[in-house]
Order: C-alpha cells, then sequence, then structure tokens
C-alpha cells in the first residue's frame, strides 16, 4: 500500500478540496432540509464530517458525486486540489513522492480514468491527476480549446505546484494535448507517453464510409464537432449516448464497471456548461489541425512511448508518434481495447514503470547532487 505522502504546502493559488468541504456540506444540507429530507439523506450520498471519501459539488449546480470504488489506501497517498492556474480554476487529484508525473485524461472521463494505477505510479512519482479545461471540476469557458491552450493550461498548472520540468502520460484526447506540450514546450516535457489514439493533421484520417464496426468508434468525431445542435441532441441523452461509448470502446471480453460509467455519465449530465466543455476539444479541431500541421515541421527529441490496446489502436499508436518524434518506443497490451488504465492496469504499469525509469533515476541523480553535506538539498525538478 503506498505510504501517506510528504506533501509540500500548496502554494498561493492552491486550495485544498477538503478544506472547502463544509460549503459542500452545508449546501448539501440546505437542498436536503429544504425538501425534508432531514440529515439522513446526507449521509446516504456519502456527505459526513467524518467520511475519509472525497465528495464534490459542481460549481454550477447542487450535484453531489462521490468517487466510488477507489483503490485501497487512495485518499490516503492523493489530495483533491483546486489550483488557480492560467485564468482558469483547476482541478487535479496529487500525492506520492518523487519526480512530477502528469496524467492528462481523454474524452469521456476525467481524472477518475487514473485511478487504478494511480496508487502504484506514486510510489516513484509525484503524480498529478488533473481534469481538463471544461471537464469534472475544473472551469468551463467557452473558449480555449484547441490543443495549444490546453497545452498552455497545463504548462501554467504545473507552474504553480513548482514543477518547471515533468513527464507527461496522455490519453484519448490527452495524446494531442501531451503532442501539443510536448511540441510547445520542449523544454518543460522529460518524457512523453501516449495511449490510444491519433493526433488531428498528423495521423492519416480514416475513410469518410468504412466498415459497420469503424463507423461506431468513430461517428462521435463529427458529430461533436457540431456546436449546439451535439448538446441538444445528448442533454437528457447522456445516459445513452456516453453509455454507448464506453461499451463500443472496450474490448469485446471486458467492459468498464457499472459504477464507473454511472460516475462519469452523472458528472456529464450535470451542469448547465458541462456538455459545452466535453465537446470543447472537437469544436477547435479546426485551429488544432492548423496548430499541427506546424508543429511536425520541427520533431520531438526527448523518448516518446506510444501505447495501445490490442483490440483498439494497437501499434497503430506508435506508428503516428515516428511521424512527429525520433524516439519512439511502442507498446501493444494484449487483451485490452481503449480504456488500457482501466481495463489492463498492471500491464500498463509495467510498460509505463519501464519507460519512465531513466527519467526517475536522472531525477534522483539530480536529487543527490544537490543535496548540500549534512542537510537534505532542493531539487530543480522538485523545488521544496
Amino acid at each position: 500500500m503506498p505510504q501517506e505522502p510528504s506533501v509540500n504546502e500548496p502554494s498561493e493559488g492552491i486550495v485544498d478540496a477538503r478544506t472547502s468541504r463544509r460549503h459542500v456540506v452545508r449546501a448539501t444540507a440546505a437542498v436536503a432540509l429544504a425538501l425534508g429530507l432531514g440529515g439522513a439523506s446526507l449521509a446516504a450520498v456519502g456527505v459526513s464530517d467524518s467520511s475519509p471519501a472525497p465528495v464534490f459539488a459542481s460549481e454550477e449546480s447542487d450535484c453531489v458525486f462521490p468517487p466510488p470504488n477507489l483503490p485501497h489506501g487512495f485518499t490516503k497517498t492523493f489530495t483533491s486540489r483546486f489550483i488557480d492556474a492560467g485564468g482558469l480554476r483547476q482541478h487535479a487529484y496529487i500525492g506520492g513522492e518523487g519526480p512530477p508525473l502528469l496524467l492528462v485524461h481523454g474524452w469521456p472521463e476525467n481524472w477518475y480514468g487514473w485511478r487504478l494505477i494511480m496508487p502504484e505510479l506514486a510510489k516513484n512519482f509525484t503524480v498529478i491527476a488533473v481534469d481538463q479545461r471544461g471537464i469534472g471540476l475544473t472551469d468551463k469557458p467557452r473558449g480555449g480549446y484547441d490543443t495549444g491552450t490546453l497545452a498552455n493550461d497545463l504548462v501554467a498548472l504545473m507552474d504553480a505546484l513548482g514543477h518547471q520540468r515533468f513527464a507527461v502520460v496522455g490519453h484519448d484526447t490527452g495524446m494531442s494535448i501531451g503532442y501539443a506540450l510536448a511540441a510547445d514546450h520542449p523544454e518543460r516535457v522529460d518524457r512523453l507517453a501516449v495511449v490510444d489514439s491519433f493526433i488531428p493533421g498528423v495521423t492519416p484520417s480514416p475513410p469518410l464510409v468504412g466498415s459497420s464496426e469503424a463507423n461506431k468508434k468513430t461517428y462521435h468525431l463529427g458529430f461533436n464537432r457540431v456546436p449546439e445542435v451535439n448538446e441538444k441532441l445528448v442533454r437528457g441523452r447522456e445516459d445513452v449516448y456516453f453509455g454507448f461509448q464506453y461499451d463500443i470502446e472496450a474490448a469485446k471480453s471486458k467492459k468498464l464497471p457499472d459504477y464507473a460509467v454511472k460516475y462519469y455519465t452523472d458528472i456529464l449530465s450535470c451542469g448547465r456548461n458541462t456538455l459545452h466543455g466535453s465537446f470543447g476539444w472537437y469544436e477547435a479541431l479546426d485551429t488544432t489541425i492548423a496548430q499541427n500541421q506546424r508543429r511536425k515541421t520541427k520533431r520531438l527529441t526527448m523518448p516518446v512511448l506510444g501505447i495501445g490496446g490490442a483490440e483498439s489502436q494497437g501499434a497503430a499508436v506508435g506508428k503516428t508518434m515516428k511521424l512527429t518524434a525520433d524516439n519512439v518506443q511502442s507498446l501493444v497490451v494484449p487483451g485490452s481495447g481503449h480504456w488500457v488504465a482501466e481495463e489492463a492496469p498492471e500491464k500498463m504499469l509495467a510498460g509505463l514503470n519501464s519507460f519512465l525509469a531513466p527519467y526517475r533515476s536522472s531525477w534522483q541523480s539530480t536529487q543527490t547532487s544537490s543535496r548540500p553535506s549534512g542537510g537534505r538539498g532542493k531539487s530543480a525538478l522538485h523545488p521544496e
């Protein structure tokens, strides 16, 4: 089980979500009392001053979402924080010890998609699992969903946390965001791992009319780009639309557990701007494609790992990255579909730990060389 981490005091603009928990409790209590439900209803939704589980309320509603079935010891290792950075109030789970590792989720998930691999990663890394702009508990502005802006959001987040250089793992839409982060800010990214997706404007586009099975997995790319219409058609039917996506992208022998699908869908169903934020990456694709046309003229030089589920993108992830980078490794995960971190967490962890080992070793050497005799030193990678 991961050890209790020694977490630095948050800098200005960083708020421990649990310090604002009283406001969530009061807001939920007010709703419950107004409905005549009393205190028993608070315990039913997991709101209790003594409850160890993190409980959150959307800024746009009184919906309460306790993340279900977290791995053993998760809440002892990770803290939910709100960070004011880059003009956004960003939400992230942070915990562990060692060099910083930024986890960037994909659509239509949030930080929770990494939950099964976070505790093991935290044994060797300071893990930052962020909600992207427009997703989860991070702010949902009307614009700024091109990957250049999304990458800048994450640079601002890491600045606020005091991490000048870090490794990145990006899944799905997080793959193209991770690529933009590495291409636009190469001095900040030590290593980049990308998981089971494509890069708009770099990866060759599939045919307009393909097989029925391929269409089931790709039709959302066009649908999600249609402003306003997509929101109107999905609103009130989120369980149908997103439930289909979670199901069709999984391996045939594996499906995401019902509690995870419900958690994701509940969040996507709550709040005025939630659907808009979830579709933002797709609606900004014209801008992102133009940016990637420029980015690919200068190749990435840091080590890159492309991870694909054998029943999804497979080796195509590594092939895409070879179009953009000089030092590319490829990992195809047997028995996994698109949701690799949830369908095959052990195999993904093995691949990530092997790929990230030189990064950790280099960080440890920096720690040792910068530590004065008789005292604990500071690291340029992870300042105290």
